[in-house]
């Protein structure tokens, strides 16, 4: 391994200082000397599978040590990790291992039944890795065997890590090794983070949240991440007690459940400094409520395709402005689209476009969608932004039909086209509603064919084994016909006006 990309973090940490302990996961501890020595025996290990710098190297698992060292490995060779969803169902895993080609696929024993499927069904069938026994042979065979040197460039695609397409496929975000790098030093214009650091990653590693903010940034300052493999409130207090955490990013609904815990007035918060939240609007009360216990709580934005941080709240004037955005990040620059196709660079409202090193280099094998990301070298967000004469920005709407619930991404297309299996269905359309657990839900209109009837279990059943939980809408209202305008298009804001009327009293659990 040569060169200065992400693979070689552990290498460098560990010259530094390789008895500080780099990763934590219940009683096991990691120092950077081992995480270093690891991450080498497994690139060799790769290697001795035949990957090779440009190859793509799935992971389907929990948040895990064993995520780290396989995405240290993976870039260390000049290969690329792809990310996988563990929500996913085996027909959309199956589309994510041919659509990557990817040629080995790490599997956890939580995901095993689903990936094996994914794998069975899949064209391009890749070696299988699993975790546990035969993940630590190949590692143990393999160490103090350094693999042979690669030159791994910042220009060097990293990371493919999957977004809902609005075509109802998803399309693979590639983020370079300089994007990850540039996200990084961002956030250190915002932020504090240095090898007394302990930052909790409970956020899923196969999430640009979960990956690129706090977590990497700890790793890269020589502090200590501790990995959960899922996020439960009780438990994620305690882990803060236990492990006297200082820093971690999270959902806005994580932060919600956890000032909603019992636990939450009486557990010891002292040791955090930091929390940093984005992905979704946050309830003004929920940053108020992390506020009034001392708590440095900083808003951001941010996409996948920023790897991801676009703006951040700064500490001297977040709890003014407790839902804000924040400003640009250091290395970020960023404009308004106006309706009227003009881009303009001061304050005002639009749809927000950004440029910067931390920006991707395009989307997986979709050229066309690479190049209708971007007007003028700009990326096209999406989003409306309004952004104030002090710089601080406002996330009004999206452009998109894009729900986000939780923290994940629905896209409509996708789950329309699920429902549209179905015979009895004629016309569907699907629109995001509030929820006051997940912050969006999705609302199902549903025209069904003449003489035929259809009822709600019977698209749930259908849909539970086609898409992930997340996507499946949670209340369904069966109509004579959906608004369309002259050109026949779906009028998509009438129906989120009566979705936000309607009270279904039948809604799924």
């Amino acid at each position: 391994m040569t060169g200065i990309g992400v693979g070689s973090w552990p290498r460098r940490r560990a010259r530094m200082d390789p008895g500080a302990v780099a990763l934590v996961q219940g009683e096991r501890r990691l120092t950077y000397g081992g995480l270093a020595r690891r991450t080498a025996a497994l690139a060799a290990a790769l290697s001795g599978l035949g990957v090779r710098k440009g190859d793509r190297v799935a992971y389907l698992g929990p948040n895990a040590i064993a995520t780290f060292e396989a995405f240290f490995a993976t870039t260390s060779l000049g290969a690329i990790h792809v990310a996988l969803n563990t929500r996913l169902t085996a027909a959309e895993l199956s589309f994510l291992l041919d659509d990557s080609g990817a040629r080995v696929l790490f599997l956890a024993p939580e995901t095993e039944a689903e990936g094996l499927a994914a794998v069975e069904a899949s064209t391009t069938r890749p070696r299988v890795v699993r975790l546990a026994a035969e993940y630590e042979r190949l590692v143990d065979e393999r160490t103090g065997r350094d693999p042979a040197p690669v030159e791994v460039a910042l220009d060097d695609p990293a990371l493919i890590l999957y977004t809902s397409g609005t075509t109802g496929r998803p399309k693979g975000a590639v983020l370079t090794h300089g994007n990850i790098t540039w996200n990084t030093f961002n956030q250190f214009a915002h932020i504090t983070l240095g090898h007394d650091d302990v930052a909790l990653c409970s956020a899923p590693l196969f999430h640009v949240l979960g990956l690129g903010q706090i977590t990497l940034p700890t790793l890269y300052a020589g502090g200590t991440v501790v990995v959960t493999a899922g996020f439960d409130p009780g438990d994620f207090l305690a882990a803060i007690e236990r492990e006297r955490a200082t820093a971690f990013p999270l959902a806005p609904t994580m932060l919600q459940m956890l000032c909603d815990h019992p636990d939450w007035e009486n557990a010891d918060l002292s040791s955090v400094r930091l929390v940093v939240f984005g992905g979704s609007p946050v309830p003004e009360r929920v940053a108020k409520s992390w506020l009034a216990r001392g708590i440095q709580a900083l808003q951001g934005y941010g996409l996948t395709e920023a790897a991801p941080g676009v703006f951040m709240a700064l500490g001297r004037g977040a709890r003014e402005r407790p839902t804000s955005a924040g400003v640009p990040h250091f290395f970020v620059e960023v404009a308004l689209l106006t309706p009227d196709g003009e881009i303009v660079t001061g304050p005002g409202q639009g749809e927000l476009l950004v440029k910067g090193p931390n920006v991707f280099s395009g989307y997986w094998n979709r050229p066309d969608a690479t190049a209708g990301a971007f007007v003028d070298g700009w990326f096209r967000t999406g989003d409306v932004v309004r952004l104030g004469e002090d710089g601080w920005a406002q996330i009004v709407d999206r452009v998109k039909d894009m729900i986000i619930s939780g923290g994940e991404n629905v896209y409509p297309a996708e789950v329309e086209a699920a429902i549209g299996e179905l015979e009895a269905v004629e016309d569907c359309a699907v629109v995001a509603v509030p929820d006051a657990r997940w912050g969006e839900t999705g609302m199902a209109f549903v025209v069904t064919r003449p003489a035929c009837r259809l009822g709600e279990e019977e698209i749930l059943t259908h849909l539970r084994h086609r898409l992930a939980k997340y996507k499946i809408p949670r209340y369904f209202t069966f109509c004579p016909a959906l608004p369309r305008n002259a050109t026949g298009k779906i009028q998509r804001r009438v129906l989120r006006e009566q979705a936000r009327t309607l009270r279904p009293n039948d809604a799924p659990s």
